[in-house]
Parts: structure tokens; C-alpha cells; sequence
């Protein structure tokens, strides 16, 4: 080994000229062995002699050699120092796989999760409309709270939430969702997957089972299953998610986790029989529904629908909402309202358990609501989404009538394109749409459990423009046709590919057929 050359080449690779000579021959040696250069039981040449060699003082040659023999890449013996052998260096080849250490079978077996929460990609969903944040009105309530904090609160907080955030959204849900409760009862966390994990290590046991909406939240899935839950899937239909009476006798649950106020992927609304009998079912089996009203603020078609919470007195509803979709996801904050009675053993629980902080974001946006700004804040959106709504219907109603149907429109940030056409595969179409800009959900990689029976596309408008719809979605049905018509053809069924001759030869076709929850009283929204 020609050390001189060695060292040349490090330092021309790495470009450290600036350090001292021990430290550039320490750091020399230990990328050569790292790099496998010097192999395990190389014997390094003497101290004396690489000093010469290099010409440098033997004490810098000692101190290398003694650094690496303290790290463990070498090995003193009586006849010199050897190189010692070392696990394989991250990139380097390896012959056999390598088993992943310190991993559990939970963290090992969950799904990946794409992100394309990126501003402005069509049809991110998920995402709100970030550029109409009143940002100046919040930097000043920002710099208001800040100007006003005490030494005393730079500590630790309270874990339940800073006391004006928790009576200020008290005050919001009671006004606004019909949700029955008092601040105590109010628990402020990072965010909704901060909310359900607290929801499953709480009020469940592991190997409970917990019942989830098939096709459903992915989110929900993770925190259920990293709790060490069993979970059970139960079909979604036009009414939402739909229990039968043997999966109450042989699959009795200890948690419901459901999207009532729009389903999430499909937002489809739960109607009024179906929340009283889960109401029901859950008091007679013991369980607690986990009630995620994620977008609910966004109702487009009448008055935002009254919580599940508050349908029935003494309901046993775990409340979870977020401000990640009403105001902006980087905010992380979210809450949970539980039952009066699980109160103050869950306050006990979060005060081991959660080092809370943040107190001046908590009361910026404890003013944010009670000075009235959230409210006027939700009216501009709502008017905002219903006219993305509006343009993004009437153009799938244009160009995919033929082989889809809408569902969920009526509220929420996004809705969902159901494939009436067998041969279209949804996973196919996404991968398609995201060669040409635009980015959709496929409805059946939400599946919580074996397959679902919605094969489609979710579609999220709330960053795009009402002028931008008729051009994208002309664009996604371009992709659409072409993919009908290469399924058709190789089912030998090519009367669906008339006048699809090219990407972008759209047939201009009748109506898309648009799915609506029936009207309901007002004590069932």
C-alpha cells in the first residue's frame, strides 16, 4: 500500500487541507478501512516507517493510530496493529439481506405513504387553499400573544391545552357543530394523528378490536394498528358506513372509528339511522365511537351537519377535529373532546405522557376564534371551495359521464370519481395522471381490510383555481379514455373507444351522474 498516494488521494477528494496533519492521516486511514481499501487483517506498516515515509513527526503517526484503535478500527498486538474487521459500510455491496434490526412488526408492515402535499399540484387532497390564509392577521396575533407571555409560561404548560384555547373551541363546537361539552372536556394535541393515537393507547387494550370505515382513513389505520389493535373493516355505501347485525354479535368492537360528516376517501354522509343505531350499537357492547370531523366546517349544500356527539344525551363519542384543513397544516394543532366521566383519568394520562408546550401559538389562536376572524375566516373559504366545487362537478359532468359517478361533493375539500366501467383499474390511471402533472388518489389503495368495491379516484380542489378545472380535467380524462380504451380492447370490448384516437381526443359526453345525501331534519346533521 503506497500511504503517500493514500492519503494524496483523500485529501484531493475530500478537500481538507485546511486541517492539522494528524487529523487529516486519522481521517485518511479511517475512510480507507471503511471503504475496504485496507481489508480486515491488513497489517499497518510501523509507526517509524510511515513517519519517514510521509514525512511527518512519528507522535502525528501515534496519534492516528491510537484514535483508531480507541474507535475500533484497529487492533494493537504484540507484532503491530491490524485492521480490524468491521460490519459493511452503508452502500457497499452485501451478499446476504440484512434483517431490520430494532424494528417492530408494526413499524415493519405499515403502508407508505406518499408525499404530494405540495402547493398548488392538481388534485392533491387535503391540502386547503394556504395562499388564502389571512397570514398578516396572524402574525399579528402571534406578536400580540408573544409580547404578552410571563417568564412563567415560557415553562412547560399545561398538557390538556392552554385554558383559553379549550374554552374557545368549547364555545365554537357548542355554536357551530352541536358538540355537547364543557373546556374540561377538551384535550389540545399535535393534530389529528396525534388525537387517534391518544384515542387507541387510551381507551383500548392491545388485540381490542376496532371497527374502521372500508375503504378509510390511512392515518387511522396506522394508529390503531401501531396500538397493537385488531382491526376489522366495514363496508362503505352511499349512506356510509354500513354495520350488519352479525358484525355486532361476532366482531364485537371496543373502539368505531368513522367519518360521518364526509367520508374519508369516498365523503359520502353518514345519514341520520345509521348514527343513532351506532349509537346504540356501541352503548349496548360497550364501545366508544371515534368521531373524526375533519372537514365538517366545509358543508357546500346547507349548514354545516351537527356532530354525532351531540345527537344523543351522554353519547359515547370520542370528538376529534384539527385546524390543520380550516386554517393551514403546519399549524399541528388539533383536539379532542371525550366524555365528561373519562375526563380526569385522561388529563392524569397526558400529564405523564406529554410535555406540552407552544402556549403562544395556543392563545394567538384562542383569539383567533373568540375575536370572530375564524368565523369570518370560514365563510370566505366556504365560498371559495363551493365555487372550485362547482367548477370541478360541471366539468367531470362534461368530459367522464360515461364511465363515472361523483360521490361527495356536498362538503369537504374533496370528492370522489367512481369508475362505472369494470375494466378501468384506478392504480393504473394514477400512475398515467402523474406523467402528465396531476396527482389523484386511487380509491382502492385505501382499503383497510382484503379489497373494496370502490375502484376510482379521489380528487381534492381546494388549491386549484375554478378557472384551471375545465383544462385539468380535460387533461385527467384524456388519461382516463385512453386507459378505457386499452382495457376495452384487450377484453375485445371496443365499443366504449369511439372517438378516442389520440391522448388528447376527449369525447365530449353527457351527464355525470352526481351522487347527493337525501334531505335531513336539522337534528340529524
Amino acid at each position: 500500500m503506497d500511504y503517500a498516494l493514500l492519503l494524496s488521494s483523500f485529501d484531493r477528494e475530500h478537500g481538507h487541507h485546511s486541517w492539522p496533519r494528524q487529523r487529516l492521516l486519522h481521517e485518511c486511514l479511517r475512510w480507507a478501512i471503511r471503504d475496504g481499501k485496507l481489508a480486515p487483517g491488513t497489517r499497518l506498516v510501523a509507526t517509524r516507517t510511515l513517519a519517514a515515509e510521509l514525512g511527518v513527526a512519528r507522535n502525528t503517526v501515534l496519534y492516528a493510530y491510537e484514535q483508531l484503535a480507541s474507535e475500533g478500527f484497529v487492533v494493537p498486538d504484540r507484532r503491530g496493529t491490524v485492521v480490524a474487521t468491521l460490519a459493511p459500510a452503508p452502500g457497499r455491496r452485501r451478499t446476504a439481506p440484512v434483517p431490520q434490526a430494532g424494528l417492530s412488526r408494526r413499524a415493519r408492515n405499515l403502508r407508505h405513504v406518499s408525499n404530494d402535499a405540495s402547493d398548488g399540484v392538481p388534485f392533491v387532497p387535503g391540502v386547503p387553499d394556504l395562499a388564502s390564509f389571512p397570514l398578516a392577521l396572524w402574525r399579528r396575533l402571534l406578536d400580540r400573544a408573544w409580547r404578552g407571555l410571563t417568564p412563567a409560561q415560557l415553562n412547560y404548560s399545561d398538557p390538556a391545552g392552554v385554558p383559553a384555547l379549550r374554552a374557545a373551541i368549547a364555545d365554537h363546537l357548542r355554536a357551530s357543530r352541536g358538540v355537547v361539552c364543557e373546556p374540561a372536556q377538551v384535550f389540545i394535541t399535535d393534530g389529528s394523528q396525534s388525537s387517534l393515537d391518544l384515542c387507541a393507547h387510551a381507551c383500548a387494550d392491545a388485540g381490542d378490536i376496532v371497527w374502521m370505515e372500508n375503504p378509510g382513513y390511512g392515518g387511522a389505520l396506522a394508529a390503531f394498528r401501531g396500538a397493537g389493535l385488531a382491526v376489522e373493516g366495514i363496508d362503505v355505501d352511499g349512506d356510509g358506513m354500513a354495520p350488519t347485525p352479525q358484525d355486532w354479535r361476532t366482531r364485537r368492537p371496543k373502539l368505531i372509528y368513522a367519518t360521518p360528516s364526509h367520508q374519508y376517501p369516498v365523503g359520502t354522509v353518514l345519514s341520520l339511522a345509521r348514527r343513532m343505531a351506532l349509537i346504540d350499537g356501541a352503548r349496548a357492547c360497550g364501545a366508544l365511537i371515534v368521531e373524526d370531523d375533519y372537514d365538517s366546517e366545509f358543508r357546500h349544500d346547507g349548514p354545516p351537519l351537527a356532530a354525532m356527539q351531540g345527537l344523543a344525551p351522554d353519547a359515547p363519542v370520542l370528538y376529534c377535529g384539527t385546524f390543520s384543513k380550516t386554517m393551514f397544516p403546519g399549524l399541528r394543532i388539533g383536539f379532542l373532546v371525550v366524555p365528561p366521566e373519562l375526563a380526569p383519568q385522561l388529563a392524569t394520562m397526558r400529564a405523564q405522557s406529554a410535555a406540552a408546550g407552544r402556549v403562544a401559538e395556543q392563545l394567538a389562536l384562542a383569539e383567533f376564534l373568540t375575536s370572530g376572524q375564524f368565523a369570518l375566516h370560514l365563510r370566505r373559504m366556504r365560498r371559495l371551495y363551493r365555487q372550485r366545487r362547482d367548477a370541478l362537478v360541471a366539468a367531470l359532468d362534461r368530459h367522464l359521464g360515461r364511465i363515472a359517478t361523483v360521490d361527495g361533493a356536498s362538503a369537504g375539500m374533496h370528492l370522489s370519481l367512481r369508475f362505472t366501467d369494470a375494466a378501468l383499474s384506478d392504480l393504473a390511471i394514477v400512475e398515467r395522471a402523474r406523467r402528465e402533472g396531476i396527482v389523484v388518489n386511487a380509491l382502492s389503495t385505501h382499503a383497510v381490510q382484503g379489497t373494496t368495491a370502490w375502484n376510482g379516484l379521489m380528487l381534492g380542489y381546494a388549491q386549484v383555481p375554478a378557472e384551471r378545472m375545465e383544462e385539468l380535467v380535460r387533461r385527467l380524462a384524456a388519461v382516463i379514455y385512453l386507459a378505457a380504451y386499452e382495457a376495452n380492447k384487450t377484453h375485445g370490448d371496443r365499443h366504449r373507444s369511439e372517438g378516442v384516437t389520440a391522448l388528447g381526443s376527449v369525447p365530449v359526453t353527457g351527464g355525470v351522474k352526481t351522487r347527493s345525501p337525501r334531505a335531513r331534519t336539522s337534528n340529524g346533521r
